[in-house]
């Protein structure tokens, strides 16, 4: 119950309790939360104080809104490690997840010049750009545009990406070495908002990755757009 008596705000120490009913599963994803008035009787505050909590746990993503339904527990994050490479089929078999990619595009032709800088080829090379929705038990995650250059993959088909483009570079006998990777926040546009079945300008996670091959060669250049409310990324530092 909230302590009257406490320095800690009221709001604050609802957050906690709910936040607490989350993480021991009292409070399961999907479980409806009740309504301002009535917890407002529970706990005997005010509604502000109420409304405060729950706005601040909906902005964290513990909650979420649905316009005339109510306010319920969200999705848990996919918690993403950084230090270690792997494919998003990987990731999510190992969360015991079904991946599935949805190829929205693929094209072949020539590579802009940031294209070509980053992979390292003369400009005026020939690559793929392959669009795709990666999803994770039929819910979409991320919608990804892959960057490969048809020098290193020159027979390369949309039918030998639809699952994980890694497992098919080592089936060519191809060693992955590592990458150089950069994520930022960003806002989700309209193609990106219906792909990934969210409201435009949402918050989304934007990773930009150049992967190499064990010789050194850059071997893809991709751009990925994760949804905000599903994904975190984490890392570990040591001093």
């Amino acid at each position: 119950m909230i302590n009257k008596n406490s320095p800690i705000p009221f709001y604050h120490q609802l957050e906690e309790l709910i936040r607490h009913k989350i993480d021991t599963n009292e409070l399961k994803e999907g479980d409806v939360i009740p309504s301002e008035r009535a917890l407002s009787e529970d706990y005997d505050v005010s509604r502000m104080t109420i409304r405060q909590a729950l706005t601040n746990l909906v902005n964290e993503g513990l909650l979420t809104r649905e316009k005339g339904k109510g306010t319920f527990v969200a999705k848990r994050k996919l918690e993403q490690p950084l230090m270690k490479l792997t494919s998003f089929s990987e990731d999510m078999k190992n969360r015991g997840l079904i991946p599935e990619s949805r190829i929205i595009e693929f094209t072949e032709g020539v590579l802009s010049v940031s294209e070509c800088k980053e992979l390292q080829v003369p400009q005026k090379s020939v690559g793929y750009r392959i669009n795709r929705l990666r999803l994770a038990d039929n819910a979409p995650m991320a919608y990804e545009i892959l960057v490969l250059p048809k020098v290193i993959f020159p027979q390369l088909s949309q039918e030998s990406i639809h699952s994980s483009f890694y497992s098919y570079a080592e089936e060519l006998g191809y060693q992955i070495d590592g990458a150089t990777q950069t994520l930022e926040p960003s806002l989700a546009y309209e193609q990106e908002s219906e792909l990934l079945q969210i409201k435009k300008g949402s918050p989304v996670l934007l990773m930009k990755r150049v992967s190499r091959l064990a010789d050194g060669r850059p071997f893809e250049y991709v751009k990925s757009i994760y949804r905000g409310d599903r994904y975190k990324f984490i890392t570990e530092l040591k001093r």
